[in-house]
């Protein structure tokens, strides 16, 4: 009945984010539980089994993202995200309750894990961006990766907090505790309302109006709504034909390209060698053991963090390719800058790495960190955003499915300097592929992100033509 209470805008951006936390909890929580489930299961000098129960979550997230985003388009992002808080609760506790050496048990839950992680990835930045007004979107949504490094920080505490258990007790636990998130998700996103963008898109216009009025300042709210309106009007007919295809043809490639380049960069850059394995790197940078080296990650936690929190502030006050372009130059440098250093002098006490990657980390943390799901959620048009965003979650979670399984082998083969430089190269990459090919989003409205994309397509076909 409309009788019912008005939500409060903090409740619904505060728990329609929440599902970052579940997202950050599990891509920390295995850097602090690897080394004591290396000892536990005789691990040690396994690089490829340590890789795929690293990795097996984000392989099950790579087809999680592009699922939801499929789902989302027709359930809606709030049921999506309810049902992925449950399987996140589930596969944690399956995870804590592994037989001892049940590698291919790990791996498997792990994949269904994924599933839930690779959802929130993709549905979050959606339903933030739909939900936020456009002079503050990227603050709300970024909103998000404070959730997430939140989680990571949660995460790296927790272990900190359990290794003085038994080592077969330390890692259970450190896995299982991931349900309590996703059960606080699940009761909070109860309360939350549907996106009135997808209310709209399923000819609800009464209820998108009424949740407009819980998140809009009142004289706002028939302007959007009739601008919501008039595009979904338009793309409803454009959506029943839409397919993968779609996505890369037409008015659509320039903006799908690069939403879903950004995403995939994001990753390849190799943040998340150091998110998974920072025990790892500092015990084989220092000799000393990585179950001893569980404070590095807390460090690194804690940078994330106020990085976020930095964002929140400069969010819409800088354009989006300025930060990328920022954010993407000093992290590449922190990556070759070691290498070049150890070449000249190869007596460089060996943390100077662990100093780098704290750096490297500084940058990431409000720059590409936060602004790849911004541009996620802001960049795709509505006819194609669950799918695109679902393409861009999953190329995302490909590059992080990679580095997580590569990283261990890599460094069994190689000197961590040159993987990183390698890491370092990417980066710079990721850099021309923001000055080329990805448009400015700040301060502008979704429709108008969509205009640019229109006119591209436009100016391309006649430079065509002309050729």
């Amino acid at each position: 009945m409309s009788t019912e209470k008005k939500i409060p805008s903090g409740f619904i951006y505060f728990f329609g984010s929440f599902g970052g936390i579940l997202f950050g909890y599990d891509i920390g929580v295995m850097t602090g539980a690897l080394p004591f489930l290396q000892h536990d299961w005789s691990l040690q000098n396994q690089a490829g089994i340590v890789g795929w129960i690293t990795s097996a979550v984000m392989f099950g997230a790579i087809f999680g993202g592009a699922l939801a985003g499929q789902m989302s388009d027709r359930l809606g992002r709030r049921k999506m995200i309810l049902i992925s808080s449950l399987v996140f609760a589930l596969g944690s506790l399956l995870s804590a309750a592994s037989p001892h050496d049940g590698q291919m048990y790990l791996i498997i839950v792990r994949m269904f894990l994924g599933l839930a992680v690779g959802a929130a990835s993709a549905l979050v930045p959606a339903y933030m961006s739909e939900m936020s007004p456009a002079r503050l979107r990227g603050r709300l949504s970024g909103i998000n990766q404070t959730m997430i490094v939140s989680g990571m920080l949660l995460s790296y505490i927790v272990d900190y907090l359990l290794k003085g258990l038994p080592e077969q007790l330390a890692w259970r636990l450190m896995l299982g505790l991931a349900a309590v998130p996703a059960v606080i998700l699940f009761f909070g996103v109860l309360r939350l309302p549907e996106s009135p963008r997808f209310l709209v898109k399923t000819g609800k216009p009464d209820e998108a109006r009424k949740v407009l009025t819980y998140i809009r300042k009142e004289g706002d709210v028939d302007a959007e709504l009739r601008s919501i309106q008039e595009l979904a009007s338009e793309e409803t007919q454009a959506a029943k034909t839409t397919s993968y295809a779609t996505l890369f043809s037409g008015k659509y490639r320039y903006l799908v390209i690069a939403g879903v380049g950004v995403a995939a960069f994001q990753q390849f850059q190799g943040a998340n060698a150091i998110f998974y394995y920072i025990p790892l790197i500092v015990e084989k940078a220092t000799g000393s053991s990585a179950s001893n080296a569980l404070m590095w990650p807390i460090i690194q936690g804690v940078i994330l963090v106020l990085g976020s929190l930095l964002f929140l502030v400069i969010a819409d006050k800088f354009n989006r390719r300025t930060l990328l372009t920022l954010g993407g130059t000093v992290m590449a440098a922190s990556f070759l800058l070691p290498a070049v250093i150890n070449k000249i002098n190869p007596n460089t006490n060996p943390i100077m790495i662990v100093v780098f990657l704290s750096i490297y980390v500084a940058f990431y943390s409000f720059t590409w960190a936060p602004l790849t799901w911004v541009l996620v959620g802001e960049i795709f048009p509505l006819a194609i955003r669950g799918r695109a965003s679902g393409l861009a979650s999953s190329f995302n979670w490909i590059g992080s499915f990679a580095v997580g399984l590569l990283f261990p082998i890599m460094t069994a083969a190689m000197s961590q300097e040159a993987v990183f430089a390698i890491f370092g190269v990417i980066c710079l990459l990721g850099v021309l592929f923001i000055r080329t090919r990805v448009p400015e989003t700040r301060g502008h409205t979704l429709e108008e992100i969509e205009e640019q994309g229109t006119k591209h397509h436009q100016s391309v076909a006649e430079d065509t033509k002309v050729d």
